[in-house]
């Protein structure tokens, strides 16, 4: 299930928040750890696999990405724990920046039912870059992949 745009907490466009894809990743039991909340290695997963219905479906202009993009860099921020029971998670992504062979995607995590506007548990980025796998070379992000990312940088 996925809704795209920004929403305060009255459900009216927020003019302060960027454009926002908005998708819910369900936590399995082995995305858990001895501490039980969501391990390190499993919430980036959980990051790649909100990407997916916004990026990468058939239907998306950045379909072509499916083949051939890297990610180049990754930074996560923990500002509180999210567990089994916070499923699904709320994932909101936007473009932060976005240049000629690649873009950072933005993220903000809430659990289940979590207002919007409140504090995020996780936030993080990663650097996604376009590659072409047969010359194992950067490419240049086509105009359409350009123009359906700009929708989703900040004004």
């Amino acid at each position: 299930m996925t809704s795209v745009g920004s929403l305060n907490g009255a459900g009216t466009a927020a003019a302060t928040l960027p454009p926002r894809f908005h998708t819910k990743v369900e936590v399995r039991w082995s995305d858990m750890d001895a501490f039980q909340h969501i391990n390190h290695a499993r919430m980036v997963t959980l990051l790649e696999e909100a990407r997916i219905p916004w990026l990468f479906l058939d239907d998306r202009p950045t379909v072509a990405l499916r083949a051939g993009c890297v990610l180049a860099d990754l930074h996560v921020q923990y500002k509180g724990q999210l567990r089994h029971e916070d499923s699904p998670l709320d994932v909101s992504m936007w473009v932060s920046q976005l240049r000629a062979v690649d873009f950072t995607v933005a993220y903000e995590v809430r659990p289940a039912g979590a207002d919007p506007l409140s504090r995020p548990a996780v936030v993080a980025s990663t650097q996604l870059a376009a590659f072409d796998i047969d010359t194992q070379r950067l490419r240049r992000l086509t105009t359409g992949e350009r123009d359906y990312l700009a929708t989703w940088l900040p004004d």
